[in-house]
């Protein structure tokens, strides 16, 4: 589900110069039926708007996903995505740890 994702928005953010988008962990509930998916976002000031820009293409995201995984799945899972900003956070670690 991860790499199918990644896939997914390494494609569409092909167009957007400067800005990467990653999936750093996709987690899926033990009946298939949601996918909770962390996405990394470079550089990070245009984490919200990517968020924004992302939730507002749902469906086509789903229906990308449905069309790679339709063999190997019964049900294609609705998607959450929320911000990873763990890197931020070992950033910022690093910055008091220095001082």
């Amino acid at each position: 589900m991860q790499k199918e994702l990644a896939q997914i928005f390494q494609e569409q953010t092909r167009a957007m110069h400067g800005v990467m988008v990653s999936v750093t962990r996709a987690k899926v509930s033990p009946d298939l039926s949601i996918c909770t998916a962390y996405l990394s976002v470079f550089p990070s000031e245009r984490g919200e708007e990517i968020i924004q820009n992302v939730n507002t293409n749902m469906k086509t995201i789903r229906y990308e996903l449905g069309t790679r995984i339709r063999n190997q799945v019964r049900i294609i899972p609705e998607l959450r995505f929320f911000i990873d900003d763990s890197l931020d956070y070992i950033d910022h670690i690093d910055e008091l740890l220095k001082k």
